[in-house]
């Protein structure tokens, strides 16, 4: 019988290429439904499946047992973030996971920056006043000579790491595993806790799985105690890492210069996400490694993940 496959990663869908050639090579009979998909819908569909290749679908212990009770054998992760997989409950349950490691990391690196120069130098502001017809010209600032504090430097961390060289950037990292051969070849400064690269850094990049031990990394107590008044965060990891009551404290405070997000707590963002209406708040729909070259790299990593594990 033919494997059914359950495919909710948007990004390898839009986009045509080599991964989705391999994957149609395979015979698999392939259901499409648009990620990411909470708990409660999966609950409804998930045990017509022998695999699914997912995005950052909720596959929490109810919906593994529910699988499981019926064909789900196969997860293949489209991306890195396990976070929303109980992988505890999957090895209890026999039920492959797989991901992507090492393929996303330029293009998230390239898009920290994209978002870092849009803030600091207007052009969102700048694109919709010339758009409505209008000649204002606001006054920038450079990044040049400033501090960029990298918490978590795994294989994005080092990717901006590298760029924030040519930026004329000071660059500090903070992680519990430092990978000390790529430290000594750039000689970057390394901070010991996250707090102390907080206190140093202008600008902060967030580059962490979410975990019981990052989630909220950014709090009311680190905002009051430790950032420099005027800080930029960026987060192009998971939005829980932020807490938004403190968040919103901090950047109505001045504490927080600007909070640039490609990710955030609830996705796709509600109607009514109140961060949409903040000042001084970029906000892009989770599309860092969505460029051409990475979903094709992603997506042929996930289909050939799932093609070993299902041999």
């Amino acid at each position: 019988m033919k494997l059914k496959l359950l495919l909710t990663s948007t990004s390898f869908s839009d986009t045509p290429g080599k991964h989705q050639d391999l994957l149609n090579e395979q015979g698999f009979e392939i259901d499409y439904l648009r990620g990411p998909i909470g708990e409660e819908k999966l609950l409804t569909v998930i045990d017509k499946y022998d695999a699914v290749i997912c995005g950052d679908d909720e596959y929490t212990a109810k919906v593994l047992e529910k699988g499981k009770s019926g064909k789900l054998k196969f997860i293949s992760k489209y991306g890195v973030g396990l976070d929303k997989i109980d992988l505890v409950k999957a090895k209890e349950l026999g039920i492959s996971v797989t991901n992507c490691p090492g393929v996303n990391q330029i293009s998230v690196a390239e898009h920290v920056f994209a978002l870092l120069l849009t803030f600091t130098k207007n052009i969102h502001k700048e694109y919709n006043i010339t758009q409505a017809g209008g000649w204002e010209r606001l006054t920038s600032t450079e990044i040049y000579g400033k501090t960029i504090g990298i918490v978590g430097l795994g294989a994005i961390g080092k990717e901006v790491a590298k760029r924030a060289i040519a930026f004329g950037l000071q660059v500090i990292v903070y992680d519990k595993l430092v990978d000390q051969k790529f430290i000594s070849d750039y000689s970057f400064e390394v901070a010991n806790t996250f707090e102390d690269l907080a206190k140093k850094s202008d600008i902060i990049t967030l580059h962490l799985p979410h975990t019981p031990s990052t989630e909220k990394i950014i709090n009311e107590a680190v905002i009051i105690n430790c950032l420099k008044k005027g800080v930029i965060i960026i987060n192009t990891a998971r939005g829980k890492l932020v807490d938004l009551a403190a968040l919103q404290n901090g950047l109505e405070s001045g504490i927080i210069a600007g909070y640039l997000a490609d990710v955030l707590d609830i996705e796709p963002m509600p109607v009514n996400y109140p961060m949409k209406n903040w000042k001084n708040v970029i906000i892009t729909p989770h599309i860092g490694s969505r460029s051409y070259e990475s979903v094709e790299r992603q997506g042929l990593f996930a289909v050939k993940n799932l093609i070993r594990i299902t041999k």
